[in-house]
């Protein structure tokens, strides 16, 4: 008997390890590699003049979710969208890099629950996170910073942290030297980090942040998400988070709030403000993308709009030449100077290409009839400007 307990027992054992090693190894990277899948396709035809143009840009990218995942990011990755060399291999010089603390079980774009089971818990465990951000979404946030950190001491010099305007200007002169280096901006998406304290907004500038979403996919202390329920204002809470920000060499991100949230958001505050991914309601009338004319009111505090990669907001057709035709309706309806890139790479969405073929974007630009200028400024000069202004 004590023998078949042994075996029984060992048995157990076996299969605990069996478990763990598929929960923790095999399980969060297969999960990464469904949710951030680029579409198998054969290479983009990029014209002569539209490569030529391309590695003279200033390429700046307001959103993207790599420092959810386990991947190293100093390589060249087989799955996900997003990684150094190829932000390299696209001339990205700007990217947001930005820390999801929070995502709902049944995620969707009409009605969310904040008490509904969150994801990223079984992610934060899945992945072996430190034991502090199981339970804390501040140290989610700080945890994810201190990622690109690591990343920025591991990645040879190409990869700079960039949290003033000192930074950003050093990074570009680089570049503009010869330099291979990228600049990577810290933000959050959803303020929910706070977790119901404005003191604790020392700590998310301290570790990084300087691109501050208000909201994610549920309404939080702050007031209404564009996903939650009755699409509220914001609260005394969050009246108050707006105005330190305001004061801060930040960026506020409206991406994901209600609208009417970034009503009182635009009306409170002078200075300006993003969405750093997402569309366009008059080329895509869908419940994600903002109506035009709150778009032009957030264009109008000086602001930029980050058009996204994913179908949910291009009305279907995610290839470099239907990204191409929705910056130009943006153009069209909000002005040159206010539309930016806002992949929402490796944020569970499907792609057409990764951040390595960007240049297939500046020939589909140019296909569109987009000028060099208006080119130079949608691939990331607009981006810096609003940077250049906030951060000191």
């Amino acid at each position: 008997m004590k023998k078949v307990l042994k075996w029984i027992g060992g048995l157990f054992v076996l299969a605990m390890i069996i478990g763990a090693v598929v929960f923790f190894g095999f399980l969060p990277p297969y999960i990464e590699a469904q949710r951030n899948s680029v579409i198998d396709h054969d290479p983009f035809e990029v014209t002569d003049e539209a490569e030529a143009l391309h590695k003279t840009l200033i390429v700046g990218d307001l959103h993207a979710d790599p420092l959810l995942w386990s991947r190293d990011l100093t390589q060249r990755g087989t799955r996900g969208q997003v990684d150094i060399p190829r932000l390299v291999e696209g001339n990205v010089a700007l990217q947001v890099f930005t820390a999801v603390t929070k995502s709902p079980a049944g995620q969707n774009y009409e009605a969310n629950s904040a008490e509904a089971f969150d994801n990223i818990t079984l992610l934060a465990i899945g992945q072996l996170w430190p034991l502090r951000t199981w339970d804390s979404l501040k140290e989610r946030a700080i945890y994810q910073a201190d990622k690109l950190h690591q990343l920025e001491a591991a990645s040879g010099g190409q990869l700079k942290v960039v949290k003033t305007r000192a930074d950003l200007d050093a990074v570009l002169a680089a570049r503009a030297a010869g330099q291979t280096v990228v600049g990577g901006i810290l933000g959050i998406e959803g303020a929910h980090a706070l977790e119901g304290d404005l003191n604790n907004l020392d700590a998310l500038f301290d570790a990084g942040h300087r691109v501050f979403g208000l909201h994610h996919f549920f309404d939080n202390e702050l007031g209404g998400s564009l996903h939650g329920f009755g699409e509220t204002g914001l609260t005394e809470f969050g009246r108050q988070v707006v105005a330190e920000l305001e004061q801060r060499p930040v960026v506020i991100d409206l991406a994901h709030s209600s609208p009417q949230v970034a009503q009182e958001v635009i009306a409170m505050t002078n200075v300006p403000l993003i969405v750093s991914h997402g569309g366009l309601h008059g080329f895509c009338p869908v419940k994600r993308n903002f109506p035009d004319d709150l778009m032009r009111d957030i264009a109008a505090t000086g602001g930029v709009i980050g058009m996204g990669y994913w179908a949910d907001v291009t009305c279907g057709d995610i290839s470099p030449t239907g990204i191409a035709k929705m910056i130009k309706a943006a153009i069209d309806t909000v002005g040159e100077d206010h539309v930016s890139l806002g992949s929402d790479y490796d944020g569970s969405v499907e792609t057409a290409f990764d951040t390595s073929e960007l240049a297939a974007l500046t020939s589909a630009l140019l296909a569109q009839g987009l000028t060099e200028t208006q080119v130079r400024k949608v691939m990331g000069e607009n981006m810096v400007r609003v940077f250049r202004q906030q951060l000191n």
